[in-house]
């Protein structure tokens, strides 16, 4: 006989009506050991007949969702986090969902584990940045199904959904500016191996050389690992060759702190002895001195874009897979080397 609506049920309750244990219950409740298929169903009967609301799983289990989604994003190695999970969360708040933040360290082996514990909670889909390479985490969401978008990092895969910032024209557009400039000799500091967002970056210098009629040159590329400190190195790296830049295209925020560092350490004026600009847009680009040119992604709209890429999956699982990119933001500074009043060529 289930329990009185005046006391609230609990998994004790839940174990004695369905026959079996509490282990068991809290077993079918948090998906952490298969349980025998008539066991499940016996477990989730009782759930039902009691009204029990232990927590949003249990509720799931009978009324199919959780309306909660998980984010797992490397908070180290983005750091327009804050900005990218407030245009998440008020876009899920506005579809009646909450979110499950996780940190994957921006490594293969988190990564996965963190996925798996989202899993575990129950969450109905997933927003992921992935960390470098095409891991086995996504293949793993691919083959169970579970609705999932891969956020500004976007791979060249067709089998999931994925939004982020268009970076190749961007960075072509970045470098064709300082070779129009007069800038023979243009450098790059390059993101970290095995991420799209540093292979379409490089691309993107790649194709603004060629525009501008410059020769590709190995030699003046560094990576900078997508961090500040060997943002540092990487700029040391071309300084110190026989005949070093003129100016430089950084390929994201946390490598531009290591190049302006670089660059003051060694008495170099940006903007007049070294021409800079660079991919990404943080909030005190424009407080330095000179400011600095940079493409700003739209974050705020990858942000919303990918929640509604998520509530379409999750909505409708056999749709096509989309891909969605969104144009950057040129915020045309002097740490090119231009007057203020420059227009932008």
């Amino acid at each position: 006989m289930p329990p009185s609506r005046s006391s609230r049920p609990t998994q004790r309750d839940i174990a004695e009506l369905a026959g079996v244990s509490i282990t068991t219950v809290s077993h079918v409740v948090n998906g952490t050991r298969a349980v025998a298929p008539e066991t499940r169903t016996a477990v989730l009967r009782a759930i039902e007949q009691t009204g029990y609301t232990g927590d949003a799983i249990a509720r799931s289990l009978v009324t199919g969702g959780t309306r909660t989604i998980g984010v797992a994003i490397s908070l180290l190695a983005n750091p327009y986090f804050a900005a990218l999970m407030q245009a998440i969360e008020r876009e899920a708040a506005a579809a009646g969902y909450t979110v499950l933040l996780a940190d994957t360290h921006d490594t293969a082996e988190t990564e996965q584990a963190t996925v798996r514990a989202l899993r575990a909670r129950r969450v109905e889909g997933v927003l992921l940045t992935p960390s470098p390479g095409d891991g086995p985490v996504i293949n793993e969401m691919v083959s169970l199904g579970m609705p999932a978008v891969l956020v500004d990092r976007v791979s060249t895969r067709t089998d999931i959904d994925q939004v982020g910032a268009e970076n190749i024209q961007a960075t072509s557009a970045l470098t064709a500016h300082l070779a129009a400039r007069g800038h023979r000799r243009i450098g790059l500091v390059s993101g970290a191996p095995r991420l799209t967002t540093s292979e379409e970056r490089t691309l993107g210098y790649r194709l603004g050389l060629g525009r501008a009629g410059l020769p590709w040159n190995p030699d003046l590329v560094a990576c900078g690992h997508s961090e500040a400190e060997h943002g540092s190195r990487a700029l040391g790296s071309l300084l110190d060759l026989p005949d070093p830049p003129t100016a430089v295209v950084v390929g994201n925020d946390a490598m531009m702190v290591g190049v302006l560092h670089e660059a003051r350490r060694r008495g170099f004026r940006v903007g007049s002895d070294l021409a800079v600009a660079g991919y990404d847009d943080v909030e005190w680009a424009d407080l330095v001195d000179p400011p600095l040119t940079t493409m700003a992604q739209p974050i705020a709209e990858i942000g919303r874009q990918a929640v509604r890429l998520l509530l379409a999956r999750i909505n409708d699982p056999e749709r096509k897979p989309e891909t969605i990119r969104l144009p950057p933001t040129l915020c045309h500074r002097q740490s090119c080397g231009c007057l203020p009043a420059h227009p932008f060529s």
